[in-house]
């Protein structure tokens, strides 16, 4: 495995403010959040695969928002059905019994992606889509970056990810990593880049100075590090989505 599964410091963070600007639809029965850009085009798309706070989680929303706003139809599927982790839990919370009582496996997850991909491309005109992951979310950039599936990748501090998964990628990948990150590691991240070194897709990974696991989605946004990293994130995943979604 190139990353360790979830600990805590997934679920621990700070809100950030401001006001969502999409909506929540169904797919199938699926809750998905959409916003659109602001002319309203679908022949761009991300999907972004969330942690374990779900769609409802403010802050993957307003950063949902942010890449709509950079010209591309933006959704996030529900993949938990809502059963997700309390962000911040209090001691009390019992953070494995969740893990093993709740957490989705692939054979859950998959068929979410699967039918979301079918109607973006399928029903709202999608030509190019990316994939966009965040901790738990992550894995699954790296299964759906396939033929038939995501046209590029783009990851932030990954968990539950295989060799094999790494091994299986079909197009351009773009990680961030965190400089302490207990999931993430440093021998985690060679393992990974070893793995992608040899295969025949361009890829990229940024390690982020100073800050730890989560800091793409949950950073402390008033401390000047972790909101440029944060920002720094983010443009990442824009630049390296624009260059292999858009200009294709």
């Amino acid at each position: 495995m190139t990353s360790n599964s979830i600990q805590r410091c997934c679920v621990t963070g700070v809100k950030h403010e401001g006001t969502p600007k999409g909506e929540v639809k169904r797919i199938d029965g699926v809750r998905t959040y959409f916003t659109y850009p602001e002319n309203g085009a679908t022949q761009n798309a991300i999907l972004i695969m969330p942690d374990v706070l779900g769609i409802d989680f403010l802050n993957v929303q307003l950063i949902a928002d942010q890449f709509a706003a950079n010209g591309y139809l933006t959704v996030i599927p529900d993949y938990f059905n809502g059963n997700v982790m309390p962000f911040n839990p209090p001691k009390e919370f019992d953070f494995w019994a969740w893990v093993k009582n709740n957490m989705p496996h692939p054979e859950t997850v998959d068929p979410v992606i699967e039918n979301t991909i079918k109607h973006l491309r399928g029903d709202l005109g999608v030509k190019r889509l990316g994939g966009v992951g965040y901790c738990f979310g992550g894995k699954y950039v790296f299964r759906w970056l396939k033929e038939g599936g995501l046209d590029a990748g783009y990851a932030a501090h990954p968990t539950f990810v295989t060799a094999d998964e790494v091994k299986g990628i079909k197009g351009p990948l773009s990680i961030s990593a965190a400089e302490i990150d207990q999931l993430f590691t440093a021998e985690k991240r060679r393992e990974a880049e070893d793995i992608l070194r040899d295969l025949p897709v361009p890829y990229q990974m940024f390690l982020y100075s100073d800050v730890s696991h989560g800091f793409a989605t949950k950073g402390d946004l008033s401390h000047a590090k972790a909101r440029f990293a944060k920002e720094q994130a983010f443009l990442q995943a824009v630049f390296w989505l624009d260059e292999y979604v858009k200009k294709g």
